[in-house]
């Protein structure tokens, strides 16, 4: 192989990998994304006395950074440094994976090598969602957010599921044009064959048929979700005062509440001046949502809010924690939701999965060393953000209705999300402002990934944005009343408060957690293969 054809196989497989992740384009083509990648790399290790080990690195960083350029270039309008960032370390860890299961390939054969592709590969996914540098954008599972009709079996396996469907039928896909190219003989055509027949065919039908069966579940929930449309740029931090935005937002659900509305959602920090946890009553804001639940009495209000919290005491309580200029103590800031109805108490929920580098600093301990913790100033309040360990949900005054609220990059993990249904919530609220990324791939991926929590927990979702796209979200993944972009919007839809369980949302990401254990399995075997074989040299 040449040259010219390594660096067309590569370019091929990163355009392959980027297609479903735009609107026109299905899921369906990562079935044969890897099929170039993968002749390129059966390349190098036949020809492992040519090439070092170390190609298949370069090779594969070159192949991801590419494909990440294509995907999710878009982060640029929101923060340059931290599109590079993002661009060379999802590359890096995906080349890094790659070239460990390179590695194993040419050290224990391919038996064991297209094993590790499988394992690794999908351990590495998982990995990725539990790192303190994560960003799971392109998680190949995520490949079929738009094809909902192929993957309602989601709400057994999750997106790992998918990843594991993908990396199986390319290899299935890859060994048949390999077997044929060299030899191929009657059994090994009709075995493979059909293996790729039974992984195409049992679980698009079982899908197919989950699809057109399901029905949503549950107690019927009317629900008002408010699209104000506040320029963060311009607008949101500066522009306007937050009298004005409370305004826009109190005008827009008034239009559209009605006697039997339940809630009435607003995206993510609507509210994010002075509010202090323990005397929210005291925000000028708050109380004027108050007015107008009192005006719709069976109304409970979901808002996004930043909120600060008082410690007063002589040592920092949370590793977040600073020290206070205006009191003798310590603080933290929260990207919060908020619950406001007829009762007394304002329920909280903390943002706990922190945008990278925004919101929060990576291994604080060797970062903030080397970069003395500078954060990227995406407007309002930037800082190392405070967090909760648990995934409360908001609980309705009759305790009913129990709303897990994922805002904005928390909607994007899986596993994550299944803890607030194990906490008993029966419904999901996504609370997002994807303005900052303006009009690119980036906010319709993000809607759509919403779409593959809602068939992984069977739960219905209201969706607010504060630019868009704000939509409902059946229990079978379909959006409806899906608003535009960039102008302001109301809509009310009944979604129902589902309490059963999927054997996603009681197990989470099983799947990673098995690949973990096989891969450092097949690492171990590989290290001691390579040892003894060192010692025998």
């Amino acid at each position: 192989m040449k040259n010219r054809h390594i660096f067309f196989f590569i370019f091929l497989t990163a355009l392959l990998l980027s297609l479903p992740f735009y609107r026109n384009f299905s899921g369906i083509v990562l079935f044969i994304a890897w099929i170039p990648l993968l002749f390129v790399e059966d390349h190098l290790t036949r020809n492992k006395e040519k090439y070092k080990s170390g190609r298949a690195f370069l090779l594969g960083w070159l192949t991801f950074l590419i494909w990440n350029l294509f995907t999710i270039y878009w982060i640029k309008n929101a923060t340059l440094p931290g599109a590079i960032a993002a661009l060379i370390i999802n590359s890096f860890f995906m080349a890094l994976a790659f070239w460990l299961i390179h590695l194993t390939h040419r050290v224990l054969g391919e038996k064991f090598g297209y094993f590790a592709f499988l394992m690794i590969w999908t351990a590495y996914e998982h990995f990725y969602l539990n790192f303190q540098i994560d960003f799971p954008w392109l998680l190949m599972g995520n490949g079929f957010a738009k094809d909902i009709q192929l993957v309602q079996w989601y709400e057994f396996t999750g997106v790992l599921g998918g990843t594991l469907w993908v990396l199986f039928v390319n290899l299935l896909i890859f060994l048949i044009f390999r077997h044929y190219i060299h030899t191929w003989s009657i059994r090994e055509k009709f075995f493979e064959l059909g293996v790729l027949l039974f992984m195409l065919v049992v679980p698009v039908t079982y899908s197919l048929i989950r699809y057109h069966t399901c029905k949503d579940a549950g107690k019927p929930v009317e629900v008002v979700v408010v699209q104000p449309n506040i320029d963060p740029y311009n607008d949101k931090f500066s522009g306007l005062s937050e009298y004005q935005q409370v305004s826009i937002m109190l005008h827009l659900a008034d239009s559209m509440v009605t006697d039997h509305t339940d809630y009435v959602v607003f995206p993510e920090t609507a509210i994010n001046n002075n509010l202090w946890e323990g005397r929210l009553m005291e925000s000028h804001s708050i109380r004027r949502i108050m007015n107008f639940i009192r005006r719709h009495p069976k109304v409970k209000v979901i808002i996004g809010a930043t909120t600060w919290k008082a410690y007063f005491t002589k040592a920092p309580p949370t590793p977040t924690a600073s020290k206070s200029n205006s009191f003798d103590g310590y603080f933290d800031i929260f990207n919060a939701a908020l619950q406001i109805d007829t009762t007394a108490v304002i329920q909280t929920y903390h943002k706990s999965k922190l945008v990278v580098g925004v919101e929060t600093m990576p291994y604080p301990g060797f970062f903030n060393k080397v970069l003395g913790g500078v954060l990227i100033d995406l407007g309002g309040t930037t800082g190392s953000f405070g967090t909760q360990p648990e995934r409360t949900p908001l609980i309705s005054p009759d305790s009913s209705l129990r709303v897990g609220v994922a805002i904005c990059y928390e909607s994007v993990f899986g596993d994550y999300v299944t803890r607030y249904v194990r906490n008993d919530a029966n419904l999901l609220f996504i609370i997002t402002n994807d303005g900052w990324w303006g009009n690119t791939p980036g906010y319709k991926q993000h809607m759509n990934f919403a779409r593959l929590r809602a068939i992984e927990n069977r739960r219905s979702i209201a969706r607010s944005a504060n630019t868009g796209l704000s939509c409902f979200i059946d229990q079978r993944g379909e959006a409806s009343q899906i608003t535009r972009w960039w102008v302001p919007a109301v809509i009310r839809g009944t979604i129902r408060a589902n309490n059963k369980m999927t054997f996603y949302s009681i197990h989470g990401d099983y799947i990673g957690r098995v690949c973990d254990f096989f891969s450092i399995m097949i690492l171990l075997y590989m290290i001691t293969q390579l040892l003894m074989r060192k010692k025998r040299s």
